[in-house]
């Protein structure tokens, strides 16, 4: 229990930790009338959970303003759904969408970014912005390609459903999705708006008056509209330069606002969601478990690949992904895994199924659904797949590496049995000598300096052998192995074989 204590408390108190840098800015609630959430960047899975801790932040603090700035060429479509979810549920304060024109910036809301706009109840963009493109595209090894038409109608549904709510252009939104939709000008009364051929007709039913002018988007082709076109064609409330204009449009000031930023601690989560680390960190987790698995104990590689894995959870579990399904079935094929290693000989069908579980509970620990209904799912899915896939590989060639290194790394070479014919072997032999001599023991516990040891010699098991152990032999305590049998402690044993460097055993026959 002494030494599981430091095992468990210090991933404990690391994942604590982590968490409490995480809410830290949260935790700051400083009273303004408006809160400015920047979303200025690729829509990526943390973006959402950005979002959501600022709209939180900004509820407490009794603002009646929320700016969602919108700078981006888009991203992941599950994300962008979910903020437009997070930004339509707002009905505590007036929420209004700017895409801002800086030299920090691009100017552009596309794709995801139009989605989340629409999300809004008011838009506005700056002189030189654009907005549009939003129909949801995967890569393929041919490029980037649309997406089926199921995920093209679900994504179009939502965007009209936004702009319904909200006073948009049902037939702009449309556009901007689906390729089919043609959008022409029809002016009435003086003003220009943009119809599409159902608004058109239905128009001439109710026997309005109209002119039809040119077409704005034809049919195979996206809608995107600048700034200047948003606000003529009555899509967006107007045109302002700069972040303190548009404030000050709605009768505020610059002392009124407070603008969230990503914290460090946002940074750090957003690195350690990040497919490169978490594969980095499972290739760490394994190659930990196995310097573990191969050492007597539980030190300190088994509590690195405890917080590689409390890492990799914690993360899914700030992103919202993680359930009580995934730790279930990671902790039930950790259990199979050790039973297959420990306890049932060979390797079978406990193990295989330990790992299936372990890989499937990363897998869906890193997205919010579990099977794939759309493209875009798919694509998360290989994604995920792809990330828990480099992880495994790396792990196993690390670990072929340092089973290949073992022998020569003298920080390992407690871990392997040496010969005298071994590099490795003078200096354990050493060591061994050094550490006899500083505590005097009259027995002699020298592992390998007299191997080879003779065949059908008899010993007595002085650990469990499963298959590996340590034995009496002769007064002297060797490390012998059997051949996928395993015995308990204080057996009888023959040697059979010496291989190499490994006294092969097995229970001598009554």
């Amino acid at each position: 229990m002494r030494r599981l204590f430091p095992a468990i408390i210090v991933p404990l108190l690391f994942s604590i930790s982590l968490l409490s840098a995480v809410e830290e800015r949260a935790a700051e609630i400083i009273p303004a009338k408006v809160y400015v959430i920047p979303l200025r960047e690729d829509v990526d899975r943390y973006l959402g959970v950005f979002l959501g801790r600022s709209l939180e932040t900004a509820e407490r603090a009794g603002a009646e303003l929320i700016i969602i700035e919108i700078d981006t060429f888009g991203g992941r479509v599950d994300t962008a759904l979910e903020i437009a979810s997070k930004i339509g549920s707002v009905s505590w304060a007036r929420t209004v969408a700017y895409v801002p024109s800086d030299s920090g910036g691009r100017g552009v809301s596309w794709s995801a970014g139009a989605l989340m706009a629409f999300s809004n109840s008011e838009l506005w963009m700056a002189p030189g912005t654009s907005m549009g493109a939003a129909a949801p595209v995967y890569q393929t090894s041919e490029g980037m390609q649309v997406a089926e038409e199921k995920t093209v109608s679900a994504v179009r549904g939502q965007m009209a459903a936004l702009a319904e709510k909200n006073g948009y252009p049902i037939g702009v939104a449309l556009a901007m999705v689906d390729v089919d939709v043609v959008l022409k000008v029809v002016t009435i009364d003086g003003l220009e708006s943009l119809a599409t051929a159902t608004d058109i007709e239905e128009m001439e039913r109710k026997g309005i008056d109209f002119e039809i002018g040119r077409t704005v988007s034809d049919s195979g082709k996206l809608l995107t509209l600048t700034a200047g076109e948003m606000e003529r064609y009555g899509v967006s409330s107007g045109t302002v330069a700069t972040r303190d204009e548009l404030i000050s449009t709605f009768g505020f000031t610059p002392e009124d606002t407070v603008v969230l930023e990503k914290s460090r601690a946002d940074s750090i989560i957003t690195l350690l969601t990040s497919g490169a680390m978490t594969s980095l960190l499972l290739i760490a987790g394994l190659v930990a478990l196995y310097l573990e698995i191969t050492s007597p104990g539980f030190g300190v590689p088994g509590t690195i690949a405890l917080i590689c894995f409390a890492v990799v959870f914690g993360a899914s579990g700030l992103m919202g992904n993680l359930g009580p399904v995934e730790i279930l079935m990671f902790l039930i094929g950790v259990v199979l895994l050790l039973l297959e290693i420990f306890v049932i000989p060979g390797f079978g069908i406990a193990g295989i199924a330990g790992i299936a579980l372990i890989l499937g509970s990363l897998v869906f620990s890193l997205q919010d659904f579990y099977w794939p209904e759309f493209d875009w799912q798919w694509t998360i899915v290989r994604r995920n797949i792809s990330i828990v896939g480099i992880g495994l590989f790396g792990g196993i060639v690390m670990i072929g590496v340092i089973m290949a290194a073992l022998p020569r790394a003298g920080i390992f070479d407690r871990l392997v049995l040496h010969g005298p014919g071994d590099p490795g072997y003078a200096g354990f032999s050493r060591r061994r000598k050094r550490k006899e001599s500083a505590e005097d023991t009259p027995e002699k516990t020298d592992e390998s300096a007299e191997l080879p040891v003779s065949e059908g010699a008899v010993g007595l098991a002085l650990t469990d052998l499963r298959p590996v152990g340590k034995i009496r032999l002769e007064n002297r305590t060797v490390v012998a192995e059997t051949d996928g049998e395993y015995y308990d402690k204080g057996t009888q044993v023959v040697v059979l074989r010496t291989d190499g460097v490994k006294v092969v055993v097995s229970a001598k026959e009554e």
